[in-house]
Order: structure tokens, then C-alpha cells, then sequence
């Protein structure tokens, strides 16, 4: 006869053999055993598989329950940081100055003599280099009806004339000699006046920030139990 013990320990041993069996995949959020696991996960919580212990509590017949870690969750985090205090510094301001010019007379006004050179222009003129003449040519090719034998055939032609184009300078204004004026001559002349003494003066020096993006750790990482659906259990 099999004793109450012995039947305990075969129930426990069956069970493990179930969870060992089991291939993970998430359930659904929604439903009322979801809630369920939910609830036993947000109250059972470890830092190490081991402390878990070997089955979740509060489970439920046929229900397959896992061990699972949940990381830590972080968040980012901005931050604007003081790097320099407000103060100030002093700044040297040199001396301003500003620029005078005056007009000095150099030289008086006078007078120069200038030599003009002659002008000339050019004249271009037509020549006669022949004039005209008359000369006897021969002709040919007689078209007037004569009686007897054309043995000669001579014609006085008229010579036009013969010209030449020569170009010659011709003398238009001789030299001479003209006063020319020579206006005053004068000079500018410019000087820095200071307008301002040198000085010191404080300018402030606003305080600088610099912006510190960083990752804080909201949440550390845990394991609990979760229920999952299970394809095979091995019985």
C-alpha cells in the first residue's frame, strides 16, 4: 500500500517534469488570468533565480508558470549645469584719436614760357606726270567692205592723260614761344588728435551653463514568476 508521503512526492516530482517540458510564449495581457499572474508577479520578486524557490505560490492547476528576469528600466534624464559663476573682467579701452587735415599752401602761383613746336598737316595732290597724246596702233578684225587685199591695218588711238597722287606735309602755324600759368600748389597735411584718454572699464561675464544628458536607473532587474502557455507537458 502506497503511504500519503509517497504520494506527495510523486505529485511534486510530476509537476517539475511539467515546467521542464514546457516551451515559453507570452501570454496575452488581457483576461482574468493574466491579471492573476500579474498580481503574483508584482508581489513575488527576487534578485536571483534561487530565490524564487522552486514554485510560485498562489499557483493554479493547470497553469504553467516560468521564472523570468525583467531587467532594470532607465530613463534619460536632462540637466543644466552651472560650469562658470557670473562675474567680470577688465577690459582696457586704448585712447581715441581723430584725424585732422589741413591745406598748406607750397608754392605761389606763377607763370612758365613754352615753346610750341610748329604744326603741319598733311595735303594729298593729284599730278599730271603725262598728258594726254594720240599713237597709232595696229587693229584687226576689219568689218567695213573694201575693195582689194587688207594687207596692213593701223589706228590712231587717243592716250588719256597720266597722273600721280603725292603727299607732302605742308607748314600750317610756325613756332612760338607762350606763357603758360602755373596755378599755387598746396599740400595736405594730416595729424591724429586724441579725442578720448586711454581708460579702463568692467564688463560683466554672464554665467555659463552646459545641458547634461545622463541614464538613471528608475527600476532595478528582478525575476518572478509568469504564467505562459505550454505546447507539451510531460507527465
Amino acid at each position: 500500500m502506497i503511504s500519503k508521503k509517497s504520494l506527495v512526492i510523486a505529485a511534486s516530482v510530476a509537476l517539475a517534469i511539467g515546467f521542464s517540458g514546457c516551451t515559453q510564449q507570452a501570454m496575452a495581457s488581457s483576461g482574468a488570468k493574466s491579471a492573476a499572474a500579474s498580481s503574483a508577479s508584482s508581489v513575488t520578486k527576487a534578485a536571483a533565480p534561487a530565490d524564487l524557490g522552486l514554485y510560485p505560490p498562489n499557483a493554479q492547476p493547470g497553469h504553467c508558470y516560468a521564472k523570468v528576469y525583467i531587467p532594470p528600466k532607465y530613463a534619460v534624464k536632462t540637466e543644466k549645469v552651472l560650469v562658470q559663476e557670473p562675474g567680470y573682467k577688465l577690459i582696457c579701452k586704448p585712447p581715441k584719436y581723430k584725424t585732422v587735415t589741413e591745406r598748406v599752401l607750397v608754392k605761389q602761383p606763377g607763370y612758365k614760357l613754352v615753346c610750341k613746336p610748329p604744326k603741319y598737316k598733311t595735303v594729298t595732290e593729284r599730278v599730271l606726270v603725262q598728258p594726254a597724246t594720240t599713237e597709232w596702233r595696229r587693229g584687226s578684225g576689219v568689218t567695213t567692205p573694201v575693195n582689194g587685199k587688207i594687207t596692213d591695218v593701223n589706228c590712231l588711238v587717243k592716250v588719256p592723260p597720266k597722273y600721280k597722287t603725292i603727299t607732302k606735309r605742308v607748314l600750317v602755324e610756325p613756332a612760338k614761344t607762350v606763357k603758360v600759368p602755373i596755378p599755387a600748389q598746396y599740400k595736405t597735411v594730416t595729424k591724429r588728435v586724441m579725442v578720448e584718454p586711454a581708460k579702463t572699464v568692467k564688463v560683466p561675464i554672464p554665467p555659463k551653463y552646459k545641458t547634461v544628458t545622463k541614464k538613471v536607473k528608475v527600476s532595478n532587474g528582478y525575476y518572478t514568476w509568469q504564467e505562459v502557455q505550454c505546447k507539451r507537458v510531460t507527465h
